[in-house]
């Protein structure tokens, strides 16, 4: 069944500083939602506040029309995911047990993780591709492993929102394929994927919609197609980028060149 996960008129910030006002935005289910902008236009912020960890200043975050801001944290983390851009366990965890640490929004108080946990951690990472890393510590895995490892833990949560913070951020050319790749699977089994980046040409890969926030905190939402023009990263950024176009593998991809004078 459809799901539906709305932003209506939300102003966001903190104390009575807003930092985003008048936010709109709705994604159904198998929809990737790409954040763009900025640094320092609210980002983060928001992300913050669709997640509970700050309270919003005004309007409304819904799922199928009924609002989600007044949830327990437990019910919110049941329904949504987050994977951050990095983490790093304060002891050396095993890359399984740092995934069964997702399994945590479905535990009672004081209970233990159950052999279907472990199991739910191991199926998880077998269909990321990453079942090789389960008894290898966390902390000595490569950049890119980790951040699949991070993807691990937020979806053994079984959500149906996942909250991504730059996931392909400071990986090579190969992992942030990996990652956005995977990005396009979750999103083909239904989940909502909500991401941020600092980089236009995610935005071709793998969104299907765009939320680009520009430095007067102006909000342009739609179809990449329409909100990713020359104009409105000029208006986003500050600057002239080009945006090309060809053919690959019988479909067209597009990209953004900033032109450098």
């Amino acid at each position: 069944m459809a799901m539906n996960f709305a932003a209506e008129g939300m102003c966001c910030g903190y104390g009575n500083a807003p930092v985003l006002t008048g936010l709109y935005f709705a994604a159904e289910s198998g929809a990737v939602l790409c954040i763009l902008g900025p640094n320092g236009v609210g980002k983060t912020t928001l992300f913050k506040t669709l997640m509970g960890l700050l309270p919003a200043m005004g309007g409304d975050v819904t799922v199928d029309g009924a609002s989600i801001l007044r949830w327990p944290a437990r019910k919110k983390a049941q329904l949504m995911g987050f994977v951050p851009q990095s983490h790093i366990p304060p002891f050396p965890y095993t890359v399984q047990q740092v995934v069964v640490m997702g399994r945590t929004a479905h535990l009672g108080i004081m209970s233990a993780p159950t052999e279907r946990d472990y199991a739910l951690a191991d199926q998880t990472l077998e269909a990321l591709g990453i079942a090789h890393l389960g008894d290898k510590i966390y902390t000595r895995i490569s950049g890119g492993e980790r951040q699949m490892v991070l993807i691990a833990r937020a979806l053994v949560q079984e959500p149906k929102i996942l909250l991504m913070d730059e996931p392909a951020a400071n990986l090579d050319f190969a992992n942030q394929a990996m990652v956005l790749k995977t990005v396009q699977s979750l999103a083909a089994q239904g989940i909502i994927v909500v991401m941020t980046t600092h980089t236009p040409d995610h935005v071709f890969l793998c969104g299907t919609q765009v939320l680009l926030l520009t430095r007067e905190r102006e909000m342009l939402s739609g179809p990449p197609e329409e909100i990713m023009t020359p104009e409105n990263m000029r208006r986003a950024y500050g600057i002239d980028v080009c945006i090309t176009t060809a053919q690959a593998n019988g479909r067209l991809v597009r990209g953004c060149v900033p032109l450098m004078e």
